[in-house]
């Protein structure tokens, strides 16, 4: 599900470099986090579900790049 949205923002220049303020062209190195706390004895857990990838701006000649879970924030609508 991320994937697909991640992939089709930058495919219709949704997705914006927070430097240069042109559309990010590339993204790599997609994976779904699942993190998990459990205590043993009051039994407390937290379940987290998130993604992470890495972004490349791909305009010349900016070089920004970043490895985020909070990918979302970089969409405009």
């Amino acid at each position: 599900m991320s994937l697909q949205k991640i992939k089709d923002a930058i495919a219709n220049q949704k997705m914006i470099c927070p430097e240069c303020k042109k559309p990010i062209q590339k993204w790599e190195k997609y994976a779904e986090t699942i993190d998990a706390v459990r205590d043993g004895f009051n039994i407390i857990e937290i379940d987290s579900n998130a993604s992470r990838v890495t972004l490349t701006c791909g305009n010349a000649p900016c070089a920004w790049k970043e490895r985020s879970e909070y990918w979302i924030e970089y969409i405009i609508d």
